[in-house]
């Protein structure tokens, strides 16, 4: 799955612990969703759409 997470966190100026510590998740944890290792669950998406006011749908994009 690929997603914008990387673009979005940077634009805010967050670090990917910032972003993890939002989450409630490690670092490592947010490393490899953006790196595409890992593709989080469904609460998980809907959590990072909620701290970026956007729909899933624009941060994840099914990958080829």
């Amino acid at each position: 799955m690929k997603n914008r997470l990387k673009v979005l966190r940077a634009e805010r100026g967050w670090s990917q612990q910032d972003l993890a510590e939002r989450l409630e998740v490690s670092r490592q944890s947010v490393n490899a969703i953006e790196t595409g290792r890992y593709d989080p669950s469904l609460p998980l998406a809907f959590r990072i759409a909620d701290i970026f006011g956007m729909t899933i749908e624009e941060i994840f994009q099914r990958g080829e």
